[in-house]
């Protein structure tokens, strides 16, 4: 292993760290302590921000290639189907006290939870397809 993957998975792990602390100490009301945690994710965030640098330096070399049209697009269907898979944990989760709102989570998560999993066989139909015009 190569002394910058090194330092790349190091920085990445410690700044996920800090900025998930630092998104504890906001959201959580008990703490009371918005304003550090504001400071905080920012430092973990910089953090990270330090990874990318190091990465370019490795990779400067590789050639440019076409964007995978298909790739993009299964990434933009996992990020909208983990969404609505927090949407409805939200729903289950945030100080329920109505049955219908429990269960109307139940309903949206699973929703999010499917286009999730469908995310693969969709993105092996795209592979396949060469001819198709993509959303994007």
């Amino acid at each position: 292993m190569k002394k910058s993957t090194l330092i790349q998975i190091v920085l990445g792990t410690v700044g996920g760290l800090i900025t998930s602390i630092g998104m504890c100490m906001c959201l959580i009301e008990e703490w009371n302590m918005l304003k550090p945690g504001i400071v905080v994710g920012t430092i973990g965030i910089l953090i990270l921000i330090c990874i990318y640098p190091i990465y370019r330096k490795d990779h400067s070399k590789k050639e440019k290639k076409e964007v995978n049209k298909g790739l993009v697009t299964t990434i933009i269907i996992g990020v909208i189907g983990s969404l609505i898979l927090g949407t409805g944990m939200s729903l289950c989760l945030v100080n329920n006290q109505e049955i219908m709102k429990m269960i109307l989570g139940l309903v949206i998560g699973v929703i999010g939870l499917l286009i999730c999993v469908l995310n693969y066989p969709i993105y092996s139909y795209l592979r396949t397809v060469k001819k198709i015009e993509y959303l994007i």
